[in-house]
């Protein structure tokens, strides 16, 4: 066997005091990173959130880019990209564009969705927010394999004879991590399709976990 050296990553939702300039706050939580590449950290996962008023960054993805000129060595994440909210092929589009812009460095974390205040603004039922992350899960995965063209038909969303327009940089594909905080549907989402586990209960319980 190989030895592996521990490396160390930060999952960042990030959290703001309200009232705190967001402008400030948000170029905190860049610069954050930025220093946690210098630092030789391994990755840093940064949250979606659109309704609480103390997470403020609604969209991953623009962190990332923006972050992917600033950084040289870490991995940058969506910690995570709530699938409810997001047709399936345009966000397969943007998580295959950043992997491109990254060179390889991003990552895709996958949740139903944390918040309840998100999920009632755009008239969604919490109660089939798990369902509709494995529904979009499973078309986004068989976008990005691209082996045949995707037809998927849900009561929220439409795809036919579906297929990105570019293939991931990495091959044959980014990492893909389902959440797991509270209710069994992450870990069974990541076993059954075979992918990482994001456990975001475990670091609430006690562990890396980083304030802004």
């Amino acid at each position: 066997t190989v030895d592996r050296p521990l490396t160390f990553g930060a999952f960042i939702a990030p959290f703001h005091p309200v009232g705190q300039n967001p402008t400030l706050a948000i170029e905190r939580d860049l610069e954050l990173v930025v220093r946690l590449d210098q630092l030789g950290f391994h990755e840093a996962w940064i949250g979606e959130h659109h309704s609480a008023g103390y997470e403020i960054i609604a969209s991953p993805e623009v962190a990332i880019a923006v972050l992917s000129q600033r950084t040289k060595n870490i991995r940058l994440g969506t910690g995570v990209s709530s699938l409810p909210y997001h047709q399936p092929l345009i966000l397969a589009d943007r998580m295959v564009l950043l992997d491109h812009i990254t060179r390889g460095r991003v990552m895709f974390g996958v949740g139903p969705g944390a918040l309840p205040s998100d999920a009632f603004m755009m008239g969604i039922d919490p109660a089939v927010q798990r369902d509709r992350m494995e529904e979009s899960l499973e078309a986004i995965l068989a976008l990005l394999d691209g082996s045949e063209l995707v037809t998927r038909e849900a009561d929220w969303f439409t795809l036919r004879n579906a297929r990105l327009q570019l293939r991931p940089y990495t091959h044959p594909r980014f990492e893909v991590a389902v959440a797991a905080q509270v209710s069994p549907a992450g870990p069974r989402a990541a076993g059954r399709f075979g992918l990482s586990l994001l456990s975001i209960g475990a670091t609430t319980a006690g562990g890396f976990d980083i304030l802004g």
